[in-house]
C-alpha cells in the first residue's frame, strides 16, 4: 500500500511548494508597488520642499535684496543723477523690483533718450542710460542749451561748443520747425557744419544758415538735406553773398 500513497504525497508538496513561491512572489510585488507610490509621495513632498525654500530665498529672503544700483552708458550726465531719479528701494528683494516704474522716473530726466532697467543678480538693479546727442546748440535767457536731433533741449553748456552749430530762433518758433532745425544740424557733414556759425530758424521750411564769413545759405526744410550740402559744396567754390539750395536740383546764387 505504501508504493501507491508516496506519488499522492510528493505531488501534495510540489503543490504546496508552488503555492507558498507565488505568494513570496506576490508578496515581493506588493511590497514594490507600495514602495514605487511612496517613492513618488517622497520626490513630490521633496519637489514641493524645494519649491518653497526657492520662494522664500528669492522673495523674503535678504540674502537677494536690492543692495546697489549699477549705472552705465553716462557720458555728460552724473550717475547720482540718475540714481537720486531711479528711487530704486533698497533693501528689499531683486525678484519684486518694479523695473517699469524706475524706467519711467529715468527716462523723465531731459538728457535720458533711452534707458533699459534689468535685475543684475544677486543683489544689484542695472540701468543702461542712452543719452541724448547734441547737434546744436540754442541760446535762451543767455544759456546755452544742447538740442538733440528729436529736438529736445536736454542740457546746459558752460559757453557753446565751437563743433557745434548755435540756432536762432524767434518768439515764434515752434517745436515743429525746432526739431526740423535740430534734422538740419544733424545732417551736416563735418567739413560744412565748421563753417556754420549758427542757423537761424523761423518756420519749418524756412531755415538758414548764417556761415563764419558773413554769407546766408537759405536751406529750407531737413528734407533733400543731404543733396542739398552736395550742392551748397560746389557753389561755395563761387563769389557770392547768398546761397539757395532750398531745391537742390535748382540752386540760386547772389552775388
Amino acid at each position: 500500500m505504501s508504493l501507491f500513497t508516496r506519488p499522492e504525497q510528493d505531488d501534495t508538496s510540489d503543490a504546496e511548494e508552488t503555492v507558498r513561491i507565488a505568494r513570496r512572489r506576490f508578496a515581493r510585488r506588493q511590497r514594490a508597488r507600495r514602495w514605487l507610490a511612496w517613492r513618488r509621495v517622497v520626490v513630490a513632498a521633496l519637489l514641493v520642499a524645494l519649491v518653497a525654500a526657492g520662494a522664500w530665498l528669492v522673495f523674503f529672503s535678504s540674502a537677494l535684496a536690492v543692495n546697489g544700483v549699477q549705472v552705465t552708458g553716462t557720458e555728460s550726465l552724473d550717475p547720482r543723477v540718475v540714481r537720486r531719479a531711479a528711487q530704486v528701494p533698497l533693501g528689499g528683494p531683486l525678484a519684486t523690483v518694479d523695473l517699469g516704474s524706475i524706467s519711467e522716473r529715468v527716462r523723465g530726466l531731459p538728457a535720458v533718450k533711452g534707458v533699459d532697467v534689468s535685475r543684475s543678480w544677486p543683489d544689484q538693479v542695472r540701468i543702461a542710460v542712452v543719452e541724448r546727442q547734441a547737434v546744436a546748440v540754442v541760446q535762451q535767457g543767455g544759456v546755452q542749451r544742447g538740442l538733440d536731433e528729436d529736438g529736445e533741449l536736454f542740457r546746459r553748456f558752460p559757453s557753446r561748443p565751437t563743433s557745434l552749430p548755435l540756432v536762432h530762433t524767434g518768439s515764434r518758433t515752434r517745436t515743429d520747425a525746432l526739431a526740423e532745425a535740430a534734422g538740419v544740424g544733424a545732417s551736416l557733414p563735418p567739413a560744412l557744419s565748421a563753417r556754420v556759425d549758427y542757423l537761424e530758424v523761423q518756420t519749418v521750411d524756412k531755415i538758414s544758415l548764417k556761415l563764419r564769413n558773413g554769407k546766408t545759405v537759405l536751406w529750407g526744410s531737413a528734407e533733400d538735406s543731404a543733396d542739398k550740402a552736395k550742392v551748397l559744396e560746389g557753389l561755395l567754390q563761387h563769389k557770392a553773398s547768398y546761397y539757395d539750395v532750398t531745391v537742390p536740383g535748382d540752386p540760386i546764387i547772389r552775388r
